[in-house]
């Protein structure tokens, strides 16, 4: 059975990574504006297919249930941040980035605040925040990889690293957004079809997301039975504070994140910029709609099958788990029995064991297994585009060598793409933190740099370049020191421990962008114009000069 396991797993595997370097060397980039906007050709439901695969990472496929699964109420911070940010980026600030037209975020910050020394710091916090991003998604698909060949995590992270390095640095952004396609197509498919077995399994429902409200009640039962704090009972592990400024953090940061902002470039037009967010939302609520539901079924299924049972005689997918280190099992009242509590699980495995808990068959063990790589590639990938674009595109060819060749260009993206995987790829080795954890650091690190830069710049034109550089450095330096000094040092304000801080640093930024802003010179009167212009749709006249029509 486990020999079979292995095959229909790596089989399957095998053939998406061929599917996804197939699809990168057919829309192989050639000039850098496939490489950095994908020729600005792609159509708006793709496109939207391409952001939620880029949006719905490792931490969303593989670590949100688990999340959910063990925080119980208080895990629904990260669908609702996660999940409202996407409609602050559609409202208020793709469009108006997609008409301003450039390749990257630090290009629009350096040329709306017409300041070199905006693009360098925008570029540094890009690179910052895409690397902390990708550090999750690499020790991701190392969990991935790990269980599948029964290896250690880290061998798992090196073979993702080689993966993204070749078929990032080949395609580009026009041959990651294809891939992406294909990789929403397979991982939202690998998502939903085991809540699906799982809800027929339990409930008798082919419909999870309609079901799963009666298991919740029977674990709120459970729950009281053993003597534990009933699972949907909110604020458990963290206090209201750390709820809201989490969710703050993660709507943020999710408006501010650029490899996401990106992907807004790659349409023709403003209108097709706001129907990709529509498509986007769609294809991404799927997938938060029923990770509740999987939480719900794991942990009915884990209570009712794994719990209370002689530990001598546990089910045989517990061994696999335990040799990836992801699943700790110890007796500790000596009793030969397994206790909820003594089973201790990462939240990083959850998605990927549940289909061996409920036993649903080899194909969907080794489906997800796919849409679990899918997941992670996809978002490394752009993650990976956007660290290049900001060395090679805003650094090197806008500050160092504006005269560089577009050959010469594409060189430097390319060598930048392996550079920062190999980088990111040592520090997944050791990871320091669970894969949302991380993430969420990410999103924080946004939501103190970039929210308030683009919300103020689009939105506010007496923002100038000294408020801009200000904030920027203003809501880094608060970031980090808040993330450092909460998970280091046990320092909390109203109990927000590290995953908050976003709150903090995008009310210092905006602050000190206002501040800064109204202190110094105005912008010219050219600038104010652009920016009052940014607000309106493109329009387009025909020859007689009089007649108007909205593109």
């Amino acid at each position: 059975m486990e020999n079979t396991q292995f095959l229909v797993s790596l089989g399957l595997i095998l053939a998406t990574f061929a599917l996804y370097i197939g699809i990168a060397i057919y829309n192989k980039a050639r000039q850098t504006s496939d490489f950095y906007v994908a020729g600005r050709g792609v159509p708006p439901v793709f496109n939207g297919m391409a952001i939620g695969a880029d949006w719905m990472s490792a931490a969303s496929f593989i670590g949100m249930a688990g999340t959910v699964m063990l925080l119980g109420y208080d895990g629904l911070a990260y669908i609702m941040g996660w999940t409202g940010g996407y409609l602050l980026l559609t409202f208020l600030l793709a469009p108006q980035l997609r008409k301003y037209g450039r390749y990257t975020v630090p290009e629009f910050i350096g040329d709306r605040f017409d300041s070199h020394t905006a693009r360098v710091i925008a570029a540094i916090c890009t690179i910052i925040i895409s690397f902390t991003y990708s550090v999750g998604q690499l020790s991701g698909s190392g969990v991935v990889i790990g269980r599948l060949l029964e290896v250690d995590a880290k061998i798992g992270v090196v073979i993702g690293v080689v993966l993204i390095s070749f078929y990032a640095a080949f395609g580009g952004m026009k041959g990651i957004t294809w891939t992406q396609v294909a990789q929403y197509v397979i991982l939202i498919t690998a998502y939903i079809i085991p809540v699906i077995f799982m809800s027929l399994q339990i409930t008798n429902n082919p419909l999870p997301w309609l079901s799963y409200g009666t298991i919740v009640q029977e674990l709120g039962e459970i729950d009281r039975q053993l003597g534990f704090k009933e699972y949907f009972a909110p604020f458990d592990t963290g206090s209201k504070w750390q709820f809201m400024a989490l969710m703050f953090t993660l709507m943020a940061g999710t408006a501010g994140l650029p490899h996401v902002i990106v992907r807004f470039y790659t349409v023709s037009t403003m209108k097709a910029a706001r129907w990709s967010g529509a498509w986007a939302l769609l294809f991404i609520g799927l997938l938060y709609l029923t990770a509740p539901a999987y939480a719900a079924f794991s942990r009915f299924i884990l209570m009712k099958n794994v719990v209370d049972q002689p530990i001598n005689n546990l089910p045989a997918w517990t061994e696999s788990w335990i040799k990836t280190d992801k699943l700790k099992i110890a007796d500790t009242n000596g009793d030969g029995i397994l206790q909820w509590n003594e089973l201790m699980i990462s939240n990083d495995i959850v998605v990927m064991a549940t289909p061996e808990i409920a036993n649903l068959g080899v194909f969907i063990i080794g489906l997800v297994a796919a849409g679990a790589m899918a997941a992670a590639l996809s978002t490394a990938g752009g993650l990976m585009i956007a660290i290049s674009s900001s060395f090679a595109h805003d650094i090197y060819y806008r500050v160092l060598r504006p005269n560089a060749t577009d050959q010469n260009r594409l060189l430097v993206g390319r060598i930048t793409i392996v550079t920062a995987t190999v980088l990111a790829g040592v520090i997944a080795l050791n990871p320091p933190g669970a894969i949302t954890q991380i993430v969420a650091w990410a999103f924080a690190l946004a939501s103190g740099t970039f929210f308030p830069a683009l919300l103020l710049g689009v939105w506010w034109k007496r923002a100038n370049a000294q408020g801009v550089i200000a904030g920027m450095l203003v809501g880094l330096t608060v970031t980090i020191s808040y993330l450092v000094a909460a998970k280091y040092y046990g320092f909390t304000i109203f109990g927000i421990i590290d995953t908050g801080a976003g709150v903090f640093g995008a009310a210092s930024a905006i602050i000190a962008i206002i501040v800064v802003s109204l202190s110094t010179k105005a912008p010219s009167q050219k600038l104010q114009e652009e920016v009052v212009d940014l607000r309106y749709p493109e329009q387009m006249t025909y020859k007689d000069g009089d007649v108007w029509i909205d593109k």
